[in-house]
């Protein structure tokens, strides 16, 4: 029973990528049904899984993160598991540039 217990855990581990965040990185933050954000939309499917990117501000134990979150978000509690949260590669494509426009009345 050690011997299939070790073997499936030694499978496990090849797989299985720790996550560690420093302070000053960006991540995305998990919705869940919990937060109640994207509650507005009626389908499931359209809600986003995840919202940010957010700063850490610093690490709190071992597992666990203190991002800043928008005043919008302020009834929730800053403290997030690392499993709620996805690192943010930063991208300059990813930016859109928004030209003037001008509107003749």
């Amino acid at each position: 029973m050690r011997i299939a217990q070790s073997r499936q855990k030694s499978y496990h581990d090849k797989r299985r990528k720790s996550l560690e965040f420093q302070e000053g990185d960006h991540v995305f933050l998990r919705v869940t049904p919990i937060t109640g954000v994207g509650r507005a939309l009626k389908s499931k499917k359209l809600t986003p899984r995840f919202i940010g990117p957010y700063q850490i501000l610093e690490r709190i134990g071992e597992v666990a993160y203190r991002i800043a979150l928008p005043p919008s978000l302020a009834n929730l509690h800053e403290v997030f598991h690392v499993s709620q949260l996805r690192r943010y590669i930063h991208d300059p494509s990813h930016v859109v540039q928004v030209d003037d426009v001008q509107v003749a009345m």
